[in-house]
Parts: structure tokens; C-alpha cells; sequence
């Protein structure tokens, strides 16, 4: 499948009536597990017949151990629970008669039990329990090809869980390790299964061409040797090219997969390619084969009991049929979603399946679940950035062991370089004290930017849900109840509710998506526009040079809106209008906001003390924000304000706001 991010996991949204994808952080592409145990024969084609006869002997041996953790394996890609009940069933015989590859053997197969369900500490662990027995025999035995084999299948299976985690540094290196020992016994097969999990890790970091040159590698070596798995690696390549828009290179691959996929009778790569193909047809608006292939992804992890990858393709059968307006369709699959997530603890998908609930119990009328679930979104969206924080810097960590490591053995022995050594790392100490008092002092400044940015961005807040304005919207609610105008009321509180959602979402970032920013200024400016009985009409553009993933700091635009109604709007005689404009020009996001309203010279004899300290108010914070946006950016940032009263015909103000261009990642 297909968000947010992390950066691995597509969901479909509605957004302008088309269909977009985001990223997060559960993998997207199909990673292999390795092959068979090494070692192990069986007389029949049929590993089923093989266990009967062999375990209807009844024997506590390595035979029956071998033939326990051959099924285990055999098993998972079709019915993990019985992978988790033969490896137990290896791992207690191959204790009680002291067979150390039996056991190792058991070891992958339970990581692999806990890898497929989502428990990746628990599968971590058993790796590399697997990883110090496999050692241990080659201790003994250094030319072992079975041992060899094994051990790397334990690298290789290390490095899915790493992947998983979104650690690529310590994935590349097990999959490398694994790699290596492959070549080493010359295991072909995994040597492929090696090459597209490398191809993955490259391709979650973004780096499409060299995932696509690990990918292709991968795929030519299976031709070779007419492997059936060849089918995820196209697959993945169909994924590569759906990520970078080249759709019919996509499902080109993805149909080749199809045909391997049905061939091989492999359930969990149907299932993840049925939900790839969902997000395909979801792409080209062809929303009956979206719809056919998100529920057959739906089956095929339920048969396998894959809550992981059953919660996502719910949701996304759920999304699809949000953006069709099917809410009553769409909420037992949001609320099936997150309970598969809390069930098996994946914060990312609790967060999107959260929000979802948010959306469809506003459109439902339901305010009280609605703002619970919203609130339940924000709190993992919180824990997800907090889990990231924590990963980067344990990462970072690992990295600087690691270098500081090679560079120790790379100096090994070489005595004669002492003192050059020394002067070196008297030179490094000196530049390092002098960064570190450096960085001390970048990061005060830092921490006291952002307590600047933070305490200004909270008085914008304020200005926004200044109790004026929410006495008059309440008021105005409560006015078209007595006046029975319950349709209006409904329709303004919808309104005011929707607004509150928006300034509450987006108060907590630096930025907001202009398209954001344009849904929030409209349910502002509609709320006015009810409230003074349609006393001014209003229009809001945005040029073709404004794109989609271009940023604004919140709060900045609606405080000049609400002089335009207030101090223009209101005291004229007879209606009004009020234009909002958002335009690239001369390398800057320009802002404008026009009213044609009683002007600067009268509005000021007009204006009540409470009023004018709003407005000082208002122009001071944003003053200080734009200051605030040059120190962050450089790049200039002004505020420009021009009265239209020079013609003897025309009134009027015009805010023109000069902004830095942001992307928002």
C-alpha cells in the first residue's frame, strides 16, 4: 500500500475531489523473509506428508525437531499461527535434546511469528538469539555451509525488523552482513531476497534510483533461476514507480506480480499487492476496482490473522468511501481500523484511523465523539513525534559509536603516527570546545527564538478566539433559535465549529497549508457574512504560480479580515466586498486583503477605545511574527498598508503581506 509520513505507508484522502497519497511510517514495500532451513531434506514434495510421517514415529529427536521447524517456516506466508505453534513445539525438543541448530533454527522461526504480528522488540530479541547460536556452532565448525546459512538468515531477518523500525543505518549493515555470507555458500536465492531488501531500505530513504538498480539486480538473478518469488520483487518495482508518478510502468509490474502471485498460491504478497493495486485504481478515480481489490486486501490478511496489514486496508476502504460521502459505510470500517491498531499497539495507523473517526463524526453532527476522537489524534499524533525525536537521536548515537569504532581499528598498530595522532586530536579537542561554546550559544538563541515564536503564535491564537468574537457567534446562534431559524443556526454553528477545528489543529504548528488557510478564512468570512445579514459579499483566489505544499504561518491573515468587516464593512452605508488574493511575486508569497469599505481616515474617528487596542494589538503581534520569520528564514518579510480614499469615487483599505516562500515537508 501506499502518507505520514517516516515515510513508508500510503493513505488515500479527499482533497479538491481528487485523490492524493500521504506517508508514514509502516513499510510499503514487500520485504523477504529468507529461504527454507539449510540442511534439512524431505523425501516428499509435500512438507505436510513429510510431518505426518515423520512425527508419527513419536520420537524426541533431530529428525522430528528438523521436521517441526520445516513446517514452521513452511507456513509463513499462509497460516502464521501455525508457524508460532510448530517453532514452539522445535524450540522445547530441540532443548531437551541439546541440538543447537534445531534451536537456532526455532529462534528465526518464532522472530519470523513476531515480525508478521507486528511485535518487532520480541522478534529483534529471538534474531538474534538466533544470531549468537548460529556463532556459537561455527565456533566448532567454521566451514558449515548449513551454520553459514543460517546465521546469515538471521542477519537478513535482523535487518527486516530494523527496516520496520525505520532504523536504515543498522538494516543496511545486517542485510550487507547476510549478503556477504550468501555470496559466501553461494545461496542464489537469498542472495536476490538480500538485493530487494537492500533496494527497500534505499527506497524508504527516498533514494529511488539506487532502489530501483538493487531492485532490478534482484529480479534479473530470479529470472536466472526461475525463482518464484520474483513476484514481490515486481512488486516493489511497481511500488518505485508509483511513487515517482510513472503509473503505467506501475501497473505494468503490478500485473506481471498478480500473475506470479496467483501461480505461487503466496497469501501475504496477494494481499499487499491487492492493497497496492486498490491504491492504484484509487489514483485514476476508478473508485468500483479501488473498492474490489481494498476488500479482497481486507480478506486475504484476515484469513491470515494480519491485523497489521488488515487495520491498514480498512482504512483505506474506509477513506475511500469518506470521500464518496458513504459515512455510514465508512465508520464501522474506521472504528474495525483502530481497534486492529490499539490490538496490536501501531501508533502511527491509531493516529490516521483516529482522525478519520474525528472527520466522520463531524460530518454526522455528532460534536461530542467527533472532538473525542480528535483529541485522542492529537495526543498519538504527539507520540509519534516524541517516538521520532527519541529514534533520531538513538540513532545518531549508534552512528557515532560505529564511526568512533572504525576509526579506533583503522589506526590499530600504527604507533609510528603517535605524536601526529596527537597533535591531531589536540587540534580536534580545541575545535570541538570551540563548537561546543559555539553550539551552546547557537542554542540559547535558538530556545529563546522559540519561546518568541511560541508566545507570539499563542497571542495570535487569543486575537483569533478573542471572546468577542465568540460571545457574537454563540449570540448569533442563540438569536436565529429564537427567531426559529433552526436551519441557519445549524448551518452558522456548523460553520463556527468547523472554524474552532481548524484554528485548534493548526494553532500548534509553524505552518499551514495555504489551501488550510483558505478553508479557515472561508468559514470565518461566511460566519460574518450571516452574522450581519449578508452586508458585504467576498471572494478568495489563489494564483497558479501558489502551490499546494506551500506554507504560512497560522494565524496571520484572519485578524486583517476582521478589520476589513469590522472597521470597513460594518459602519458603511449600503453592502460591501471584501477581496483576499495569494500570489507569487518576485520571489515572495504576497497576501492581499481589499475592502472597498469607509477607509483608514474615517475608520480611525470612528473607532472605540477597545476596538483600537484590538487592532494595535493585532498589527504589534504581527509585526513581531514577521521579524520573527526573517531571523528564522532570512529572507524579508513586510507588511504593507494603503488607503484607497486618493479617488473621489472609491473608499477602501489594502493589507499587502509579503512573506518568505515555505514548504511544508
Amino acid at each position: 500500500m501506499a502518507s505520514s509520513e517516516n515515510k513508508n505507508i500510503r493513505y488515500i484522502c479527499h482533497d479538491n475531489l481528487k485523490y492524493k497519497v500521504l506517508k508514514h511510517s509502516i513499510p510499503i514495500a514487500i520485504l523477504f523473509f529468507t529461504a527454507s532451513i539449510s540442511g534439512v531434506c524431505w523425501a516428499q514434495t509435500n512438507p505436510v506428508d513429510s510431518l505426518k510421517s515423520v512425527l508419527s514415529k513419536s520420537k524426541i529427536d533431530t529428525v522430528s525437531v528438523n521436521a517441526y521447524n520445516h513446517l514452521a517456516n513452511y507456513y509463513k506466508d499462509s497460516n502464521i499461527d501455525s508457524t508460532h505453534f510448530y517453532a514452539q513445539k522445535a524450540a522445547s525438543m530441540a532443548v531437551k535434546t541439546n541440538y543447537g541448530f534445531g534451536l537456532a533454527n526455532a529462534y528465526i522461526n518464532l522472530g519470523n511469528f513476531n515480525l508478521v504480528t507486528g511485535n518487532y522488540k520480541a522478534a529483534l530479541h529471538h534474531f538474534q538469539k538466533a544470531q549468537l547460536k548460529y556463532e556459537s556452532l561455527l565456533e566448532n565448525n567454521t566451514t558449515d555451509k548449513a551454520f553459514k546459512n543460517g546465521l546469515a538468515r538471521a542477519f537478513a531477518s535482523a535487518g527486516i525488523v530494523y527496516t520496520q523500525q525505520n532504523n536504515y543505518y543498522m538494516a543496511l549493515e545486517n542485510y550487507q552482513k547476510a549478503l556477504k555470507i550468501y555470496q559466501e555458500v553461494n545461496q542464489k536465492t537469498n542472495i536476490s531476497k538480500a538485493l530487494n531488501n537492500i533496494g527497500i531500505v534505499y527506497k524508504s530513504q527516498l533514494n529511488y534510483p539506487k532502489a530501483l538498480e538493487y531492485l532490478k539486480k534482484a529480479y534479473q538473478q530470479q529470472q536466472a533461476i526461475g525463482e518464484p518469488n520474483a513476484a514481490m520483487t515486481l512488486t516493489n518495482i511497481g511500488v518505485i514507480y508509483f511513487e515517482t508518478k510513472q503509473y503505467s510502468n506501475a501497473l505494468q509490474n503490478y500485473l506481471q506480480a498478480q500473475s506470479l502471485f496467483e501461480k505461487t498460491g503466496n497469501q501475504l504478497g496477494n494481499a499487499l499487492l491487492d492493497n497496492y493495486l486498490g491504491d492504484y485504481y484509487a489514483n485514476q478515480n476508478d473508485i468500483d476496482a479501488a473498492e474490489k481489490y481494498y476488500q479482497k486486501s481486507i480478506a486475504g490478511y484476515e484469513a491470515m490473522n494480519n491485523k497489521f496489514g488488515a487495520s491498514l486496508a480498512i482504512y483505506n476502504l474506509g477513506k475511500l468511501y469518506t470521500v464518496q460521502k458513504k459515512y455510514a459505510d465508512a465508520m464501522p470500517l474506521a472504528t474495525k481500523s483502530l481497534a486492529y491498531a490499539k490490538e496490536i499497539g501501531v501508533l502511527d495507523q491509531i493516529f490516521h484511523s483516529e482522525k478519520l473517526l474525528s472527520e466522520l463524526y463531524g460530518f454526522l453532527n455528532n460534536t461530542e465523539a467527533s472532538f473525542a476522537h480528535y483529541k485522542n489524534y492529537i495526543a498519538a499524533r504527539d507520540s509519534i513525534a516524541n517516538q521520532e525525536a527519541n529514534k533520531k537521536f538513538a540513532q545518531a548515537a549508534m552512528n557515532y559509536e560505529y564511526q568512533k569504532k572504525e576509526a579506533l581499528l583503522t589506526e590499530k598498530g600504527k604507533r609510528q603516527t603517535q605524536f601526529t595522532l596527537f597533535i591531531i586530536l589536540g587540534s580536534l579537542f580545541l575545535i570541538g570546545l570551540i563548537l561546543l561554546i559555539y553550539n551552546q550559544i547557537q542554542v540559547k538563541r535558538r530556545l529563546i527564538l522559540q519561546k518568541e515564536v511560541a508566545e507570539y503564535e499563542q497571542k495570535a491564537l487569543h486575537l483569533q478566539m478573542n471572546p468577542h468574537f465568540v460571545f457574537n457567534c454563540l449570540g448569533a446562534i442563540s438569536s436565529f433559535i429564537v427567531q426559529n431559524g433552526t436551519d441557519s443556526a445549524l448551518k452558522y454553528l456548523s460553520k463556527f465549529s468547523k472554524l474552532m477545528r481548524l484554528t485548534l489543529e493548526y494553532s500548534k504548528g509553524s505552518l499551514i497549508p495555504i489551501d488550510k488557510e483558505i478553508e479557515s478564512l472561508q468559514n470565518y468570512l461566511e460566519l460574518e457574512q450571516l452574522r450581519f445579514n449578508n452586508k458585504f459579499q467576498f471572494a478568495i483566489t489563489s494564483s497558479d504560480k501558489v502551490e499546494f505544499n506551500m506554507g504560512l504561518p497560522p494565524l496571520l491573515v484572519q485578524p486583517f479580515v476582521e478589520n476589513a468587516i469590522l472597521h470597513g464593512m460594518v459602519p458603511k452605508k449600503g453592502n460591501g466586498r471584501i477581496d483576499v488574493t495569494f500570489d507569487i511575486q518576485n520571489g515572495q508569497l504576497v497576501c492581499s486583503i481589499t475592502d472597498d469599505g469607509i477607509g483608514l481616515i474615517e475608520s480611525k474617528l470612528l473607532k472605540e477605545n477597545s476596538m483600537t487596542a484590538h487592532q494595535s494589538m493585532a498589527m504589534e503581534i504581527t509585526k513581531k511574527r514577521l521579524k520573527i520569520m526573517e531571523s528564522t528564514t532570512s529572507k524579508a518579510a513586510q507588511i504593507d498598508i494603503e488607503a484607497l480614499d486618493n479617488h473621489p469615487s472609491k473608499t477602501g483599505t489594502k493589507v499587502t503581506l509579503r512573506l518568505p516562500i515555505q514548504y511544508i515537508p
